[in-house]
């Protein structure tokens, strides 16, 4: 719509932000663009995935008037409007850390985000204990080797339509994942670091690409100590961050049950069973214990 002869508003999402410029997608183009303070007074600036409406003047900078509400959102990535989160881990190099690749499902679920888990680099071991514990779980899983893969099948299975996320500690392999789906994109890949056993951080911004079904989001890796700065998960929520706890919960001998330790606790029998992975269950307990004494206030 024209203003005056001399703005035009239209509508977009924003795709990349770098250096305080945020560049939104509308109209076929891509416009760099400024948000104005009063997102900033409100401490809700807008991030990549949020549909905005932007002004295009004839001079000076384009600017985000409005951010639309967002369906969900990531503070690691920083992200939203996410419709599904691709969990990126590697068998070796580096070794998978179950907390980390649970504490990310959690947070997806909590989201209403459909939460993927691909297991990378399977010819440098072998991924089948990984795989079982997660298909047992109820997690979509996928293994993917660079040296061998189907483009179209990687395609099929994990995007979809919306924005697909990939997210996963530093030198999992997103990027080289990402490559072997769209060789277009030539993201920047990077080798692990013998010193450390970490990978280097090659993506350094959340960006979104355009694929046939929608747009998918690179994003930079972390270290496990930055766990840390991932979101917490209310106590009496977190049971149903789990899916497998689901068909036990409400069949405990307590109400109050924290399924924890507690004798009569449907979920442990569970997990005595078999019915239950046991590692999912010591990372319940480990993110229950982070937040079983923590205020209302300490966890935003």
């Amino acid at each position: 719509m024209i203003m005056g002869d001399l703005v035009i508003k239209e509508k977009g999402i924003i795709t990349k932000l770098i250096g305080g410029f945020y560049y939104v997608e509308a109209a076929e183009r891509i416009y760099e663009c400024k948000a104005r303070g009063v997102f900033r007074l409100k401490g809700n600036a807008p991030c990549v995935g949020d549909r905005v409406e932007i002004t295009v003047p004839t001079d000076g900078y384009c600017a985000i008037e409005k951010v639309y509400p967002r369906k969900n959102s990531l503070v690691r990535p920083a992200l939203s409007n996410i419709d599904r989160l691709i969990i990126v881990t590697s068998v070796v190099n580096p070794t998978p850390n179950t907390l980390v690749i649970d504490k990310m499902i959690a947070t997806a679920v909590k989201k209403d985000i459909q939460p993927m888990l691909v297991i990378s680099k399977t010819d440098l071991d072998s991924p089948d204990e990984l795989c079982r514990i997660y298909k047992n779980s109820g997690i979509n899983t996928l293994c993917f080797s660079s040296k061998s893969f189907d483009q179209k099948q990687l395609r099929e299975e994990i995007l979809t339509s919306g924005i697909t996320a990939f997210t996963g500690n530093s030198g999992v392999g997103k990027s080289t994942l990402l490559n072997s789906m769209f060789p277009e994109l030539q993201l920047e890949t990077g080798d692990i670091s013998r010193k450390l056993g970490r990978g280097r951080h090659t993506t350094r911004a959340v960006e979104l690409y355009k694929t046939e079904l929608g747009y998918v989001a690179d994003t930079p890796g972390f270290s496990t100590v930055d766990l840390q700065r991932y979101e917490l998960i209310k106590k009496d929520e977190l049971p149903y961050c789990f899916p497998e706890f689901e068909p036990y919960l409400g069949n405990c001998r307590f109400t109050s049950c924290s399924h924890t330790s507690e004798l009569g606790c449907a979920v442990l029998e569970a997990v005595n069973e078999g019915k239950i992975e046991k590692s999912r269950h010591l990372s319940y307990v480990a993110m229950y214990n982070e937040v079983k004494d923590l205020k209302e206030w300490e966890m935003k």
